[in-house]
């Protein structure tokens, strides 16, 4: 007999972010943040070995990196840093068992305790945090 795999998604319903609402968003968002801090740390440590060539060598690096992209770029950094930061430390407090709630029964609808108004107010902190770090460094890295 063959099986009807209409309802499946596959990986796009897998990476489908706002499927399984805020918490879904907030664990996405630390993964890419996470991931584009990996990226910037490596970029940063070969950027900056490039002074081992000698003057003119990191001369044209700072040109290529120092530009209008490259602020982009830290402006991006900055929010990604604070944002990546303040999920983390509600991560963590949360898997210490604290602010998720009482366990209750699994009654229909089903909706999760550790998500409640404590967790929800933290990560909506945390992208607020990352918003304003990220205005702050494009004050100073642009000019009021």
């Amino acid at each position: 007999m063959a099986e009807n795999f209409s309802n499946r998604e596959g990986i796009k319903g897998m990476l489908n972010p706002t499927r399984y609402g805020l918490l879904r968003f907030a664990y996405w968002l630390q993964r890419l943040t996470g991931l584009g801090l990996l990226a910037y740390l490596i970029g940063h440590i070969y950027e900056t070995s490039a002074i081992i060539h000698g003057k003119i060598a990191w001369q044209q690096m700072l040109n290529i990196t120092g530009g209008l992209t490259g602020n982009l770029v830290l402006v991006i950094v900055i929010g990604m840093c604070v944002y990546h930061t303040g999920n983390g430390i509600r991560v963590m407090i949360s898997s210490s068992g604290n602010g998720l709630g009482k366990p209750g029964q699994p009654e229909y609808p089903y909706k999760p305790s550790s998500l409640n108004y404590k967790q929800r107010l933290c990560i909506w902190v945390s992208i607020a945090l990352a918003a304003l770090a990220m205005m702050y460094g494009a004050a100073v890295l642009f000019g009021d």
